[in-house]
């Protein structure tokens, strides 16, 4: 069986850590963490991760701008937005950006591994 590999990108070390915590050991490998959005972009291209978690507020460019950036160069990136703000104004942009899944931060474990073996297939 094969590992699905992550690239995370926020600026908290704290919640990609966690992130790291909850997925390895479940099939996914995470490959790198980026703290802002450039940085994000940039291992993007050099790890070509199998899924993307970006946080949405981030110094520099955001993980919205970020993940269209992402989708321009690479239209069937599978991108999972986690974000503080969870309203219906941010579920729209995801939306309107192309993308289906925004995970509210904290998140519940359960939540984000299911919503990675959504993006998987």
């Amino acid at each position: 069986m094969s590992v699905t590999t992550i690239l995370v990108v926020d600026d908290s070390p704290f919640a990609s850590q966690q992130i790291k915590d909850v997925v390895e050991g479940n099939g996914y490998e995470v490959v790198g963490y980026a703290k802002n959005g450039e940085e994000g972009i940039s291992m993007y291209d050099e790890l070509k991760p199998d899924i993307t978690i970006l946080d949405i507020i981030m110094p520099g460019i955001d993980g919205l701008e970020t993940a269209e950036i992402i989708l321009k160069k690479d239209p069937k990136a599978r991108i999972m937005m986690l974000s503080s703000l969870c309203d219906s104004g941010t579920l729209e942009e995801v939306k309107s950006i192309g993308l289906k899944y925004l995970v509210p931060k904290p998140w519940e474990d359960d939540l984000l591994l299911a919503t990675l073996e959504l993006l998987k297939k």
